[in-house]
């Protein structure tokens, strides 16, 4: 095969991109008019699927088991595959406040830019995207790498907005590569006995008690958890009437560390913590324990490697950078398994707001906030497209790879 330079292949890109800029955009909007809570993305697993469909690309919807999920490839099976994952949950209450709409864009993008290349270039390879539900809460990704829908890919690809004021301090737009905590949360259902709160209250057993143990149970450990863990919770479900001991509460406890390995110890202190509530009132208690969160494990060849391509779509990002992401995402329990890339990139929030805010939803609509995430659609791309046809550059992404200790599904 007669090689084809870097810059015949970007400025194809370019063009093609640049004719579907449009119906990116409308995607992009249509995503983040209607958000969707985690397993019930059905209008974006819809909207993205006749999107791909419109341009020939060949869908399988409810893909893996997941409703919500869908897989679309295109190239030769024989060679190297290369996958970007598209995020479109939102969360209750302020939508699509961590721009889950603009990572399916970037990765959409990213995915329709490559597999114009392989098919225009004759590269070997294959391109993969995976529509992956619930990244919020429940873990779609987990679920798709134990259904094996990873088992064709070689590397993964994706990118996550931030506020560009966090980066300011750097001069920068972004940051391919940087590490972050692993979580998953404990649900703790505690079953009581109802009786009048006057007339009776000794034949009670009071779940209310319960929780509130619990509670302070959980806020005494806080003073020996380490500076880079923390344990957050919420109450689900409590009485609403005074006269009647409570029977049954509801809490929710989300447990994060540095690794996987030491959130499960975390968690095991907390669970005591639960049980110890119950123990102490006489309640019955359920316990529920969600997928583990990975922590993401930082590949730096492949990092560089995209953050010279953002430099070739004029914008400037650090390949890695040492500081702790403060949340945690299952894209970390892909990098357990592959070279896998999270890389962060800023977009203009007003008054400097964080994921998670209003604001940040706001933002995540705006053409500066597309435009940037078209640029990275297009850099995750051309980084997918060298990593098809430099041996070289592969072999040291997968070198770098390396499993963490404590890491499973």
């Amino acid at each position: 095969m007669t090689a084809i330079s870097k810059q015949v292949v970007q400025d194809a890109v370019d063009e093609y991109i640049a004719g579907l800029q449009p119906s990116l955009r409308e995607l992009n909007l249509k995503i983040h008019q209607n958000p969707e809570l985690a397993y019930k993305e059905y209008k974006a697993h819809d909207a993205i699927c006749e999107f791909l469909e419109s341009q020939g690309i060949p869908i399988t919807r409810h893909a893996y088991g997941l409703k919500t999920a869908f897989e679309a490839l295109v190239g030769d099976p024989a060679g190297r595959c290369v996958n970007f994952n598209a995020e479109y949950d939102a969360l209750p209450g302020i939508g699509h406040a961590c721009g889950h709409n603009l990572i399916a864009t970037a990765s959409v993008t990213a995915f329709m830019a490559l597999a114009f290349a392989i098919r225009k270039f004759n590269l070997p390879g294959q391109a993969q995207l995976l529509g992956t539900p619930a990244e919020e809460d429940g873990g779609g990704k987990i679920d798709l790498i134990r259904a094996g829908a990873y088992e064709k890919a070689h590397v993964s690809l994706m990118m996550h907005p931030f506020s560009d004021d966090e980066l300011n301090d750097h001069n920068i737009l972004g940051i391919a590569g940087q590490p972050s905590i692993s979580c998953y949360d404990i649900t703790a259902v505690y079953h009581g006995v109802s009786a009048h709160a006057a007339a009776s209250p000794w034949e009670g057993i009071n779940a209310l008690d319960a929780v509130v143990a619990a509670y302070n149970n959980i806020s005494m450990l806080r003073q020996q958890l380490r500076p880079d863990e923390r344990v957050h919770g919420a109450i689900l479900q409590a009485p609403s009437i005074t006269n009647a001991i409570p029977e049954l509460t509801r809490t929710k406890y989300t447990i994060r560390s540095r690794t996987m390995e030491r959130a499960r110890l975390l968690g095991a202190r907390v669970r005591q913590c639960l049980e110890a509530g119950a123990l102490a009132t006489g309640c019955k208690i359920e316990l529920q324990e969600d997928q583990i969160y990975g922590d993401l494990v930082v590949n730096e060849p492949l990092c560089k490697g995209f953050a010279e391509c953002m430099a070739d779509q004029g914008v400037q990002i650090l390949a890695t950078h040492d500081s702790l992401l403060s949340g945690s995402t299952d894209q970390g329990n892909v990098s357990q398994i592959m070279p896998a890339l999270h890389a962060v990139i800023g977009i203009p929030v007003s008054n400097g707001a964080k994921n998670h805010t209003r604001e940040f939803t706001a933002a995540t609509a705006g053409d500066e906030a597309h435009r940037r995430t078209i640029l990275s659609g297009k850099a995750m791309a051309m980084a997918g497209w060298r990593l098809l046809i430099d041996e070289e550059f592969f072999q040291d992404v997968k070198g770098a790879f390396t499993v963490p200790k404590g890491a499973s599904c």
